[in-house]
């Protein structure tokens, strides 16, 4: 089998993100794996984040998809007044680079930019910051196992949501 080209990780980030903007949740959890692990580590101080999700402070840690899933669940049933009525949302992703990578696996990297109206407050949010992803091919179809993360403006005027990333 041939490796993850560039071309179709862009696709793959492309496509998490606009998923995710248009509120396709069922859709978006379906392009990671059972065992994923979704990680945004908080900043330890002004240049470095932390390292162990087990053992540091984390902005947002969800262990299995299961996690995800019950996120999605409280997104979309009203339960949670932050998301009722949801915020209007898009990504921007960019500089995709693969770093490694075999016919099974791939490391890719990216940027990104979530701009954010909050109907409620009647607000607009810029959310920046870098994506570290670790893929694995299942069939014929390469489903994120690891995403991480790193929120490059974490002082931030609301509550940080998996759709705000």
């Amino acid at each position: 089998m041939a490796t993850l080209t560039r071309s179709q990780a862009e696709e793959l980030l492309f496509r998490e993100a606009l998923l995710i903007d248009t509120r396709r949740y069922d859709e978006w959890l379906a392009m990671f794996t059972p065992d994923i692990e979704f990680w945004m580590p908080a900043w330890r101080n002004e240049t470095e984040t932390t390292t162990d999700p087990d053992r540091e402070l984390s902005l947002i840690y969800y262990k299995g998809r299961r996690n995800l899933e019950d996120r999605v669940m409280r997104l979309t049933s009203g339960l949670s007044t932050a998301s009722s009525p949801p915020p209007r949302v898009v990504h921007v992703i960019s500089n995709v680079l693969l770093t490694a990578g075999d016919a099974d696996t791939a490391e890719v990297s990216a940027v990104f930019t979530c701009h954010r109206f909050d109907v409620r407050m009647n607000r607009t949010e810029c959310f920046f910051g870098r994506y570290e992803y670790a893929l694995r091919r299942e069939s014929e179809a390469w489903l994120i196992v690891r995403k991480k993360i790193v929120l490059l403006n974490d002082v931030i005027p609301t509550v940080v949501d998996i759709t705000s990333i």
